[in-house]
């Protein structure tokens, strides 16, 4: 049985969606998620170029289960939701350790 235009679409778009969520919010995690390690050890003594060297090694592999998990993700939304808030609360929590160590 053919699928309708219509059922075809969704797929794709669904599809598409899942590969957005991959990259884009798979790297504003990892961005996000680097940024807060690099502060982090940092602050704990690290020497920055030592930090940085170990969470981009450590980025790259998180972002490929990452993008794989969006695609075994129950649902698209929770993929979106779960990469972007992430994203965001690891991103202010560098933003404020590094507002603090600062000052």
């Amino acid at each position: 049985m053919a699928a309708t235009p219509s059922a075809a679409a969704g797929r794709g778009l669904r599809l598409a969606s899942r590969v957005a969520a991959g990259l884009l919010g798979g790297y504003a995690f990892c961005w996000s998620f680097t940024a807060l390690g690099i502060t982090a050890l940092v602050a704990l003594g690290v020497d920055f170029h030592e930090a940085e060297t170990a969470l981009l090694l450590l980025a790259f592999v998180l972002f490929l289960l990452l993008f794989l998990w969006a695609f075994s993700a129950r649902s698209v939304a929770r993929a979106w939701t779960l990469l972007g808030a992430g994203a965001v609360l690891m991103s202010a929590a560098a933003w404020g350790l590094q507002r603090f160590l600062l000052s």
